[in-house]
């Protein structure tokens, strides 16, 4: 059930209605819209008694929902969610497009480092990467890597301990299509205090995916973004089947924000700028791009990443292809200081 407010209405009526939810024994979802507040009730087995909802002052109307996800419908909120970062311009969702380029593993200080300053100066926004490999460590090369080039950081949390991991040093929580339903990771992910990317699960259906952000919106977090990369077919030319089709259908159901991953949805390195084209042309939010300098000798997912200079390629098309749709790409956020790997040494370069 949702509850939406009248566009006048105050804070303390919205905060009125959310404790006689709680009353009931029910828990409430205020989501703010750009002209009212809507309410989703979540918790409840059956109907839900409206009659006393929509007496209360400030409500404009309480309605049903048949759908088993409510909290990610556009009947809760019509407007496109946007997600923000704290001291940050970088948002999710809005006008502009926005960028998460990386290597699929830390390999070496050196090698992220290196990655990271080259995807910076392209216009990348993110750097991303997995949490497997060095760990703890890799996590904190990354936070090195924010502070040098301005970009933010996210990475993926494979259970509840690295989650908590992941919360500490990342500015995004990846949920990987592995975990998409690890209901219990989804709701630890939902107490966090960061965004959430939740990638599709490589045979997942539409609903499948919007239940699983149910889930992490259930527990209070509603900065989920969605995530498509490929589903797995009969096809034997690609890894997976990358389904632009469930771009528009998201955004046809859902108020959350949804990105693309062209390297994990081909798995092969020549197929990731085509696709990245027909990602920003289709609708996508953003891009998530797997990047190495030095792809043929990377210890994990060579096959699917690009070099840096076809990164940058690929930003320039993007860039054009956005403008047709009287969209952007978010403006990168330009460091003060480069680095420089000669070994195993480190200099800054002021610019």
């Amino acid at each position: 059930m949702l509850v939406v407010m009248q566009s006048h209405a105050t804070e303390e009526q919205v905060r009125d209605v959310c404790r006689k939810v709680e009353t009931l024994g029910l828990r409430a979802h205020p989501i703010p819209g750009a002209q009212r507040t809507a309410i989703g009730i979540t918790g409840n087995q059956g109907s839900v008694e409206s009659g006393s909802l929509e007496e209360m002052p400030g409500v404009g109307e309480v309605i049903r929902v048949s759908k088993p996800y409510k909290l990610v419908s556009r009947d809760l909120k019509p407007d496109t969610t946007v997600v923000r970062f704290p001291n940050s311009h970088v948002t999710i969702g809005g006008k502009d497009i926005v960028v998460m380029a990386g290597p699929c593993s830390i390999e070496s200080g050196e090698q992220a480092l290196t990655v990271a300053e080259q995807v910076a100066n392209a216009g990348a926004h993110f750097l991303r990467y997995s949490f497997q490999g060095l760990g703890e460590e890799g996590l904190k090369i990354m936070a090195e890597a924010r502070d040098r080039f301005g970009l933010l950081i996210v990475t993926e949390a494979v259970d509840n301990e690295s989650l908590d991991l992941v919360e500490e040093y990342a500015d995004m929580i990846q949920i990987g299509a592995r975990n998409m339903q690890n209901f219990s990771l989804l709701k630890r992910a939902g107490r966090a205090r960061k965004p959430v990317l939740l990638k599709r699960g490589m045979s997942a259906t539409l609903e499948e995916l919007l239940m699983a952000a149910e889930y992490v919106m259930s527990e209070g977090n509603y900065n989920v973004v969605l995530c498509e990369r490929g589903v797995r077919t009969f096809a034997d030319h690609t890894r997976n089947t990358l389904d632009l089709s469930l771009i528009p259908a998201v955004q046809r159901l859902s108020h959350l924000p949804i990105l693309v991953d062209p390297s994990h949805g081909t798995g092969k390195r020549n197929k990731v700028l085509p696709m990245a084209r027909a990602a920003v042309a289709v609708g996508a939010d953003g891009l998530i791009v797997e990047v190495h300098h030095d792809p043929d000798h990377a210890l994990s997912d060579g096959p699917q990443s690009i070099v840096p200079e076809q990164f940058a390629t690929l930003m320039s098309e993007v860039t054009q292809i956005a403008a047709v749709l009287r969209r952007g790409v978010t403006a990168p956020v330009y460091p003060s200081a480069a680095w420089t790997g000669q070994g195993s040494s480190r200099r800054a370069i002021a610019r």
